[in-house]
């Protein structure tokens, strides 16, 4: 069974390829370099795909920064010790990103033959991204199967989020329950040169506050 795993070096991506890899799948990891202000995750992104044993990687350019909106492609300033149960969807959200990064896939798996496509989103700790939402993924193998040449052939995508319905606390605790390294990853959105992440950016955040309530040592953070 292949499956086309999104992966973007950090932990959500990281352990959904991790569970994938347990129940047989094949994975081919796929990382899109898109403008993003903390592209030190592409590094990050290599090393996962080498310790999740990738049949292959492939890093593709879509310069999203180009076409702008986000604070992750440089436009405006990633936000700091924003509460995570704040209203709204943040600046760091950027545009259409999991459709154009799923299609990609979509694309990719059809060429391969693989049957799914691994996407690390999840619907309760996360930022507020309406892309990260059970109804989306849903409505993307509806397109996936009207839309590629494999489902008119009755060999309809799937999309496997793993994560989807866990806390970051449980997907923690899932990724350590598999040997996953978190040393390995990089989720900070705004990581200092030498890859220090900031440790006040809603990823950061999130990061910190799953590692506390499963009680361990981070071995990504900084000291």
């Amino acid at each position: 069974m292949k499956a086309v795993l999104l992966l973007s070096g950090g932990l959500d991506s990281y352990t959904a390829g991790a569970i994938a890899r347990a129940e047989g799948w094949e994975l081919y990891a796929l990382t899109i370099r898109y403008g993003q202000v903390h592209a030190r995750e592409i590094e990050a992104a290599r090393r996962v795909a080498g310790a999740l044993g990738a049949a292959r990687h492939l890093e593709l350019d879509v310069p999203l920064s180009k076409i702008g909106g986000s604070a992750l492609v440089g436009d405006g300033d990633i936000p700091k010790d924003r509460p995570l149960d704040a209203a709204g969807i943040p600046s760091t959200y950027v545009p259409a990103r999991n459709t154009v990064f799923l299609s990609l896939a979509m694309a990719w798996a059809e060429v391969i033959g693989a049957e799914a496509a691994v996407i690390g989103v999840n619907a309760l700790d996360y930022s507020g991204y309406p892309d990260c939402r059970p109804e989306y993924l849903r409505a993307f193998e509806h397109v996936a199967a009207l839309a590629t040449r494999a489902g008119v052939e009755g060999r309809t995508l799937k999309i496997l989020a793993p994560l989807l319905h866990l806390t970051k606390a449980d997907i923690i605790r899932r990724g350590l329950a598999l040997g996953v390294d978190y040393g390995l990853t990089l989720s900070c959105y705004d990581p200092s040169p030498d890859g220090r992440p900031c440790g006040h950016c809603d990823s950061c955040q999130l990061r910190a506050k799953g590692f506390a309530e499963v009680r361990a040592v981070d071995p990504g953070a900084w000291p």
